[in-house]
């Protein structure tokens, strides 16, 4: 199965809905691009929970260790983590029940695709957040 990500107007209407973004790897050094797109992020107005085993805090945020951790519900998953690494975080993804499954740009598997898929998710690889939001004409 090829991944379909929705039409860039549907991506346009889930980033006019979301409120909460969980960022899975996103890194407390402002060098990195996971850092850099959670602040614009949550400078355009979303809250930025930062999903990191790793760090305290960033941005501001208290981090949790993962997905399970997060108390309330999360609109869209963002991933900052290598492609291998999706399966598993399909799954952790599933048991939280939130509504939207985003892999960062040069991130996809296909297994995780399906996976979701076949649980009724929107589910977004391989395109940045950032982008689709200033293509939104938001930003």
């Amino acid at each position: 199965m090829a991944i379909l990500n929705p039409e860039r107007a549907e991506i346009h209407q889930i980033l006019n809905k979301a409120k909460r973004i969980a960022v899975v790897g996103l890194s407390d050094n402002p060098e990195r691009t996971s850092y850099q797109i959670s602040e614009r992020m949550q400078q355009e107005g979303y809250t930025i929970i930062p999903v990191n085993p790793k760090i305290d805090e960033v941005l501001g945020e208290k981090a949790v260790a993962s997905l399970a951790d997060i108390e309330g519900h999360v609109d869209i998953v963002d991933i900052f983590r290598r492609s291998e690494f999706l399966p598993a975080l399909a799954e952790e993804f599933d048991a939280i029940d939130a509504d939207v499954f985003w892999a960062q740009s040069g991130i996809s598997d296909e297994t995780a695709y399906v996976f979701l898929k076949e649980r009724g998710y929107t589910v977004i690889m391989d395109r940045c957040i950032m982008v689709e939001y200033l293509l939104s004409g938001k930003g």
